[in-house]
């Protein structure tokens, strides 16, 4: 090898593990934060009375008793799958499955979570999406 390849070698591996130092520094859970602060303060606030009461961002709201989890939750809004008919883009009569939707809704790529122990005993868990999705009148994907 050359010593004008391997001088382009080397450089290449310093510029490459620059790159990587400096997106070391932010880690995955960094990021995340930033996603959960809102659902978690919102979360925070209900402990009082655990109402599921939605703020104005594009959330889904639960609330469940024992050691109720965000997992849990997700697990609930998409049980609603089957009263989701793609063809009418509508909730089948009677029935709830906005809160699919939203889980599954293609424009939305970022959630953010948040849990709170209500003065009751029961767990409310708050999931902000962004974009926010559920628009009327459009399909989820």
């Amino acid at each position: 090898m050359g010593l004008f390849n391997i001088s382009l070698l080397l450089t290449c591996l310093m510029v490459l593990a620059i790159f990587n130092s400096c997106d070391a520094q932010n880690s995955p859970q960094d990021y995340l934060a930033v996603h959960n602060d809102a659902p978690q303060n919102y979360a925070n606030l209900k402990t009082g009375d655990c109402n599921m009461i939605h703020s104005s961002a594009g959330e889904n709201l639960a609330k469940g008793s024992g050691d109720f989890t965000e997992r849990e939750a997700v697990q609930l809004w998409v049980a609603e799958k089957p009263n989701y008919n793609y063809g009418t883009n509508q909730c089948a009569s009677g029935k709830v499955c906005a809160h699919y939707t939203q889980v599954v809704w293609r424009n939305s790529v970022r959630l953010g979570c948040g849990r709170a122990h209500c003065n009751n005993g029961w767990w409310f868990i708050s999931c902000n999406y962004d974009p926010v999705g559920n628009w009327v009148g459009q399909c989820p994907y």
